[in-house]
């Protein structure tokens, strides 16, 4: 296990959209050296570049055309291996995104897989034996793209062909078994690409769709998981200190699968959704009837919570960190559903419980969602993507770019928060953020080791009580008073409103949260 990992905070930067360095109206790799200062004043000690590789950009780079090239629009090959310098020289460390599961329809694999007669990569994607394939349960069939007498597999949009793992239990002759040696080709190629970017300064990746790779794999994705297990041994032997987080979201298979992390992420139905989206949308989009836990209004059941978390927690202590995030990418930005102080009393809860926070650029400030016209693929994940808002000058400072020219647009509205308005604004969501992030670097107990014990934690009651070494801390997200029995007292170390620890009670105030050494 990494040991930089027991310290880690997370900011997860979206290159199009951070800092325009050359004025071309996207973000750069010298736009984000230029930021690694705020970042580390933040509070934040690593990053997760979203995909920065070549790319024909269908699908956001999440449709990679090379992977040992980066996309010229962020800069060369030199420019990246720079800002792993200037990250570790400031104590960052760096993770790229890795897309193991297809490519683009591009990249130079597929244009030789695609072509008739078989050559090295013919089975480096998945290919029926006919011309047109349907009926096969849980896979999409692409036809008539290429002169090959088959058709494709693809994991998401057209122009993403799958890579081809093998299947747990093929089913028919153009099933490769996992341990086809096509089948393992496949694995050792995207091992070369991780020791290319290893070797050149990067810290270890987040792994894109990282359950999905295997097909037809069982509900415990055992084809999946033994490839992941492969994939760390080597990570283990050849590079001890490099760090894997899943887009899984299921902690305990994940990391008995070789992550050392896994988000929590906001599927339907998850735990995480129940805090700050337990919601329906109307025609619009906009949430109503409205259940999150860190609503004034909600119902503030923490069990909704708890009941799943508790349960990932207790199976993984000794096997990996559980990553809690504010957003990413893919979702809707919270604060279009959470004020303000809601949203410091979620990130509160976020950053002092164990496991490795993620932080999405511009959640630090309650950047808005924003209601755009898809852009590379993003459709409704687009408004989540905009430009970071540093300042209130041309382009919120993203870009000295005319208007017109930038990557998204961004917030038009004239309160749209910034970094520069924040940061002079001692209460503001900056400052609690870097407040918050600062007592987690400071105190041990609140970093990411699992030492967490539940105090008061009852369906549909408040306040959350919980212990961590010799903090206790508890959140009342709640527009009421509310109070419950401890058998301890504590001094004030962190407060959100007005909240105490005395004489056996934990007495909350309206929409509170505090930390006690006791």
């Amino acid at each position: 296990m990494p040991k930089w990992l027991e310290d880690a905070v997370f900011y997860e930067i979206y290159p199009q959209s951070f800092y325009d360095a050359n004025g071309d109206g996207i973000g750069d790799f010298e736009g984000i050296i230029q930021k690694l200062d705020y970042i580390k004043d933040l509070g934040c000690n690593a990053l997760w570049l979203n995909p920065c590789f070549d790319s024909p950009f269908k699908d956001a780079g999440y449709d990679v055309r090379n992977y040992k090239k980066t996309a010229a629009r962020y800069g060369t090959n030199e420019d990246l291996k720079r800002l792993f310098v200037e990250a570790h020289k400031r104590g960052i460390h760096v993770l790229l995104d890795l897309v193991p599961g297809h490519t683009s329809e591009e990249h130079a694999w597929f244009v030789e897989s695609k072509k008739e007669t078989p050559n090295e990569y013919w089975n480096r994607y998945i290919w029926t034996n006919d011309w047109i394939s349907w009926g096969v349960e849980g896979v999409r069939f692409i036809a008539g793209e290429a002169p090959r007498n088959g058709s494709y597999i693809i994991n998401f949009f057209k122009s993403q062909p799958a890579l081809n793992y093998g299947f747990l239990n093929p089913k028919d002759s153009w099933q490769l078994p996992v341990n086809h040696p096509d089948a393992i080709a496949t694995r050792e190629a995207m091992k070369d690409v991780m020791r290319f970017w290893l070797d050149a300064g990067a810290d270890g990746f987040r792994v894109d769709m990282a359950d999905s790779l295997v097909k037809f794999d069982d509900a415990q994705k055992a084809g999946t998981s033994a490839l992941w297990r492969n994939i760390r041994a080597m990570l283990d032997t050849e590079y001890p200190e490099a760090a894997l987080v899943s887009e899984w979201s299921n902690p305990p298979l994940s990391l008995k699968a070789g992550f050392h992390m896994d988000f929590l992420l906001d599927h339907p139905g998850s735990g995480y959704r129940s805090l700050v989206r337990d919601y329906q949308l109307d025609g619009s989009l906009r949430p109503f009837n409205d259940n999150s836990f860190f609503k004034q209004d909600g119902r503030g059941d923490i069990r909704r919570f708890l009941d799943q978390y508790l349960g990932f927690y207790e199976k993984t202590q000794n096997d990996g960190y559980i990553s809690l995030i504010t957003g990413n990418h893919d979702s809707g930005r919270i604060s279009g559903n959470l004020s303000n102080r809601e949203l410091a009393l979620a990130y509160a809860l976020f950053f002092t419980l164990p496991g490795v926070p993620f932080l999405y650029y511009g959640d630090e400030i309650g950047m808005r969602y924003l209601y755009l016209p898809t852009k590379e693929g993003g459709y409704a994940r687009t408004g989540s993507r905009t430009p970071m808002q540093w300042g209130k000058g041309k382009n919120l400072g993203f870009s000295g770019a005319d208007g017109s020219t930038l990557y998204l647009p961004v917030d038009p509205s004239p309160d749209a928060p910034t970094v520069e308005a924040q940061q002079k604004n001692t209460g503001s969501l900056l400052n609690t953020v870097k407040a918050l992030l600062k007592l987690r670097h400071d105190e041990p107990d609140l970093q990411s080791k699992p030492n967490l014990e539940i105090i008061f934690a009852e369906h549909e009651k408040l306040p959350f009580v919980y212990r961590r070494g010799v903090f206790v801390l508890a959140v009342n997200p709640s527009g009421s008073a509310t109070e419950t029995s401890v058998s301890f007292e504590g001094r004030p170390v962190y407060t959100i409103g007005e909240c105490f620890l005395e004489k056996g009670k934990c007495r909350m105030g309206q929409q509170s949260f505090g930390v006690w050494r006791v």
